[in-house]
């Protein structure tokens, strides 16, 4: 699992940052899923190592402009590109809407299949191997919070200490590997965990934007391997992010602190922090760093491997 950031800067893109947009690489399943997909979006894709065919889910926090101004044409390109079997898109009520009215007046046409899931609290996607979740956020419009956990895995499986104990290769392999306890034909029963590693943990991923702190996003955050969360203004400027529902470093530090999660990466800056203002990005930095040690603070096309428990 690979978070690479393909825009970190708030309200509107400058010389070195784009605007809000996440990408989620899964190398295993050669997938790639976005969150949120602001304008200018597709070029920071072909800018970076990331592959456009691979993409099949876009998370959409809200529908600010800055968060969905460039779905439309990034969806254009794909069905020019030609190599996309079916994108599916979740989001906030009135996607759909901003989708249809899109297609209608450039008249645009999608070569593929496009389903557009209106989400609420809960689980929004499911599959053999994740589950996303989202909450609802404290922003001036309907803003949601997502979460991505992987699923735990059973440890790697001793063929040879299978071998030793005669057990016959076959279908019962699996059901070992599953950790079942299975009955051999001679009577023997062998419990599928004494043949096992440890269980692998399953990696979790929260994405907070847009949001003034809230308890929703500690909730969604709560023991992640990485949360992600918006730091539009230095803790100097917190009056400025509660008139706005917008973030401050330290806001961002204490939903991160509370979730006793591992890693902090801040993203969606307000441009007024930008190097030769009386305060700078790295402030922001330093004073998220006085309360979560473990903060980043993102820059366009900075990649993160999300580690897995036992590498930690």
């Amino acid at each position: 699992m690979q978070i690479t950031f393909l825009g970190t800067s708030s309200g509107v893109p400058t010389r070195s940052r784009n605007v809000s947009s996440v990408a989620l690489r899964l190398p295993q399943r050669g997938e790639l899923w976005l969150f949120d997909c602001g304008e200018g979006t597709q070029h920071q894709v072909l800018r970076s190592e990331l592959k456009i065919g691979q993409l099949t889910r876009i998370f959409i926090t809200h529908l600010h402009g800055d968060h969905i101004f460039g779905l439309m044409g990034l969806l254009a390109t794909c069905g020019l590109a030609g190599n996309t079997t079916r994108v599916d898109i979740y989001g906030p009520p009135n996607l759909e809407d901003y989708l249809q009215g899109c297609r209608r007046y450039s008249h645009t046409h999608f070569s593929y299949p496009v389903q557009v899931h209106v989400v609420q609290p809960g689980v929004v996607y499911e599959d053999d191997e994740f589950i996303v979740s989202c909450d609802r956020l404290h922003h001036r419009v309907t803003t949601f919070g997502y979460r991505i956990a992987e699923k735990d895995r059973s440890g790697r499986f001793d063929i040879e200490k299978a071998k030793s104990l005669a057990i016959p290769p076959g279908r019962v392999y699996g059901q070992l590997k599953r950790g079942e306890t299975v009955t051999l034909l001679d009577g023997r029963q062998i419990d599928g965990k004494d043949l096992c590693g440890p269980t692998e943990v399953g990696r979790k991923i929260a994405y907070c934007t847009d949001t003034v702190y809230c308890e929703n996003a500690v909730s969604l955050a709560q023991d992640a391997d990485v949360l992600i969360h918006e730091a539009t203004f230095a803790h100097q400027d917190a009056e400025l992010a509660f008139q706005r529902l917008h973030s401050t470093s330290t806001m961002a530090a204490q939903t991160a602190l509370a979730a006793e999660a591992k890693q902090l990466i801040m993203t969606h800056f307000s441009p007024r922090y930008a190097p030769g203002n009386p305060i700078e990005f790295k402030d922001l930095l330093s004073e998220a760093r006085a309360i979560f040690p473990n903060t980043q603070m993102a820059y366009d096309f900075f990649s993160y491997e999300v580690p897995r428990r036992r590498d930690l």
